[in-house]
């Protein structure tokens, strides 16, 4: 599972300013290096990371999210996560980032929070 490739696939939200970001495979140290590229690609006002078919993220994979968020807010962008699975929201508890990462069930319940 953690030897996997990632696959990104970048779609528009709901709104124009919103690109959702869906992760398909591990996010893990082997695959932080291509989407460290792609995100240099992404910059819009609102970022959702789309993890439901991310069955696992290590630490590099964690810790690229929160240099993007870092980033992100310098910037007055958001970044957001979605659909995050048991396993990775055991390391963003274990790790204190769910504070400073909101998780939601799905995009779509990301992006409503954005827009409300």
């Amino acid at each position: 599972m953690r030897d996997e490739p990632l696959a990104v696939t970048a779609k528009s939200g709901l709104h124009e300013r919103t690109t959702i970001l869906v992760l398909q495979g591990p996010l893990t140290l082997p695959n932080t290096f291509d989407l460290q590229r792609d995100l240099s690609e992404h910059k819009p006002p609102v970022l959702i990371f789309d993890l439901t078919e991310s069955p696992y993220m290590d630490s590099a994979g964690l810790g690229l999210l929160m240099n993007y968020y870092v980033s992100a807010e310098k910037n007055g962008r958001k970044v957001l996560l979605a659909g995050a699975n048991q396993r990775i929201l055991a390391l963003l508890e274990m790790t204190r980032v769910d504070l400073i990462l909101r998780n939601y069930a799905t995009a779509a319940d990301a992006e409503a929070s954005v827009s409300a």
